[in-house]
């Protein structure tokens, strides 16, 4: 059982544990310094949600448009790239 569970875990309970407690206290302290609760994240979080429905479809053609912007660059780069490796 502890092959198992130290297997799913990445390594032994006791140190993940350890790890754990160790980043709590850091994202604590940090949290603590911008006056953050949990409520506020969760709330920023739906806010975004909120923001991306609103916009719509709108936000999926900028999308598509930075998308094949983007394509329009970076496939002939690559497949320029494919046949100068190819040639070795």
């Amino acid at each position: 059982m502890s092959g198992t569970l130290t297997r799913f875990l990445g390594d032994s309970p006791l140190r993940i544990l350890i790890k754990l407690v160790v980043v709590s206290f850091l994202v604590g302290i940090l949290m603590a310094a911008f006056d953050w609760t949990p409520m506020d994240i969760i709330g920023q979080i739906t806010d975004v949600f909120y923001a991306i429905w609103n916009m719509g479809f709108f936000a999926v053609d900028r999308f598509v448009g930075y998308l094949l912007l983007g394509a329009a660059i970076v496939v002939p780069v690559f497949l320029l790239l494919r046949l100068l490796n190819w040639r070795r």
